[in-house]
């Protein structure tokens, strides 16, 4: 079986190319962390992944350097003879699926200062709901519901 999959970020911006048949080919190099040992700093790989067709043109269109990405294909090998005739081998992944993780504005670092909270937005025409201490948590709401002991699955 020969599957692989890859979460990193992209170290380029994506390259879009055409096929003489008008097919898109898009290559990307995606870095990928790999933990070396105990105690020791985590090593990162630079893969060279390939996506075809729609699919990269997608990628070519909506993705940039920094983009964290989620890729699932399989390893291919090939060879070809480079400017000085001399035969140059390429192992590469050929992507089925590539996802996009986490959101353009994180290439941007925004972030927010320490007195604002990321979480507190106003919630436009709706009143806000009001509780008391006062209040019977198990206050009946509707109607009564009868459950018997042979109801329960235990």
């Amino acid at each position: 079986m020969n599957r692989v999959f890859l979460i990193g970020r992209l170290s380029r911006d994506p390259e879009l190319r055409h096929t003489t048949s008008g097919m898109a080919v898009c290559q990307i190099n995606v870095a990928v962390s790999r933990r070396t040992g105990a105690g020791r700093d985590p090593e990162t790989d630079f893969i060279n992944v390939v996506v075809w067709d729609k699919q990269a043109e997608n990628v070519s269109r909506y993705l940039a350097k920094g983009r964290q990405v989620a890729v699932e294909g399989r390893i291919q090998t090939r060879s070809y003879d480079n400017a000085e005739g001399k035969k140059t081998y390429v192992t590469e992944v050929v992507a089925n699926n590539v996802e996009f993780l986490g959101s353009a504005s994180d290439n941007n670092q925004k972030s927010t200062s320490s007195n604002e909270n990321p979480f507190d937005f106003e919630t436009p025409n709706e009143e806000p709901v009001t509780t008391s201490v006062d209040d019977d948590p198990f206050a009946s709401f509707g109607e009564k519901v009868e459950i018997s002991d042979n109801d329960l699955p235990f």
